[in-house]
């Protein structure tokens, strides 16, 4: 970073320039949502160039693009051709985004074709590439887009899985342009980490996130107070880094990260089905759920009414199951993590409860968080202390829950073995 004087003669840092980004649109009916993921970019402090194709602009103009990136705006490598922008945008860039990126652009990225400025900037950029595909579902399970999606994800590409639901017209199904903000987020993630490579492509895992709750009546239920927020954010980092992930939420109101496929669930009987079903020859499993410890005996069919003399009801619970340590006994998947949210007691402080708590479950690492007085559930940011197995820790001190998600892959990775 360079420094310069400053008005009375003391030397200071240069502000670090902004991060440069390319954000690539082709020619597809979500098009339009490429403007909320555009504006999340500049509001945020990025420097944005759009880079639409041909059929792109049929969809969104070049004024609307050119507005909301102070840039001017073009799809064709002869405009500003002594600028050689076919070339130097690729070159400069810190992150190339296209969002979205249909079957024909990924088609033509694959076979390292450039028929367009977009082309030319994706053959010649040497920073973290991140395509978010749109298209039709029959489109998307095509043997040649399955093949194409497979080649650029072995050259490092981060092509981020569609999401399910409304597509054109009165189809339903996978190929929907994820959430912009959840774009934004798993980009704001690959940018986080610089241009390493996907260090997790190829590799295929599983999370839980969010709590579990347990029947009582038609209306109440036995429950926690887990927000999923570290789960997701676990969930959007794998991703991130190249992984196929299944994440199996629990009562989670968030909305899906980008990229990843999600199983709802409710109950801990629910819980431990998909997550034992998802993790059978998986990479890794992270278990960030809260599962209850104890469901009814019995759920009421009605619901269950005061009494006149104000006595209240005897319920009696039934311990649920360990899925933590099922699946650390059966290793369902090469590395095993847990949570433990603790508070310590009159046995022990939060640090000697964990340990023994992740000797008895067998797992592989155990992510400890001391919740005394009600933290770390709900909020932004988090802290926590990584135990492993042969006895070393990692301490993460208080930061954003992405930052600890990063951490902790950080420390799964060290302990896969090489890829299949």
């Amino acid at each position: 970073m360079s420094s310069h004087p400053s008005a009375d003669g003391d030397v200071t840092p240069a502000r670090p320039a902004r991060p440069r980004v390319v954000l690539g649109v082709s020619g597809g009916i979500a098009a339009y949502k490429a403007c909320e993921l555009l504006r999340r970019f500049t509001e945020s402090g990025h420097d944005v160039t759009v880079v639409p194709t041909a059929a792109a602009l049929e969809f969104v103009g070049a004024p609307t693009w050119a507005a909301l990136s102070g840039k001017p705006v073009s799809a064709e490598v002869w405009t500003g051709v002594h600028e050689v922008p076919h070339v130097r945008l690729g070159q400069s860039a810190d992150l190339v985004v296209v969002a979205p990126a249909t079957a024909d652009l990924m088609a033509k990225a694959a076979h390292g074709l450039a028929d367009d400025l977009l082309t030319n900037t994706l053959l010649t950029a040497r920073c973290p590439v991140v395509l978010a595909p749109a298209m039709h579902t029959e489109m998307w399970e095509h043997p040649a887009t399955t093949a194409n999606v497979a080649t650029l994800r072995s050259r490092g590409v981060v092509v981020v899985e569609p999401a399910e639901g409304r597509l054109t017209g009165a189809d339903t199904g996978k190929g929907r342009l994820p959430d912009p903000e959840e774009i934004f987020g798993l980009c704001a993630d690959v940018l986080a980490r610089g241009a390493l490579a996907p260090d997790l492509a190829g590799r295929r895992v599983v999370v839980s996130a969010g709590g579990t709750r347990e029947r009582l009546d038609p209306v109440r239920f036995l429950g926690n107070r887990s927000s999923g927020r570290q789960g997701y954010a676990l969930a959007r980092a794998a991703a991130a880094r190249g992984a196929d992930v299944t994440l199996v939420a629990a009562n989670v109101t968030l909305p899906d990260p980008a990229g990843v496929k999600v199983e709802r669930v409710e109950t801990t009987a629910e819980l431990r089905e998909a997550v034992l079903q998802a993790s059978v020859g998986a990479d890794a499993v992270v278990m960030a759920a809260a599962p209850a410890d104890f469901r009814p005996t019995g759920e009421s069919t009605v619901k269950i009414k005061k009494s006149a003399d104000g006595s209240a009801p005897t319920i009696s619970l039934e311990q649920n199951p360990d899925i933590l340590a099922e699946l650390a006994a059966t290793r369902v998947a090469e590395v095993v993590v847990g949570f433990a949210a603790e508070t310590g007691d009159s046995t022990g402080g939060v640090l000697d409860l964990a340990r023994a708590k992740l000797a008895r479950k067998g797992c592989d690492l155990l992510v400890v968080n001391d919740v005394s007085g009600g933290a770390v559930f709900g909020a932004e940011d988090n802290e926590a202390v990584i135990l492993a197995a042969d006895g070393s820790s990692t301490e993460v001190p208080r930061g954003s829950k992405a930052a600890l998600a990063h951490v902790i892959w950080d420390r799964i990775a060290d302990r896969m073995g090489p890829r299949a």
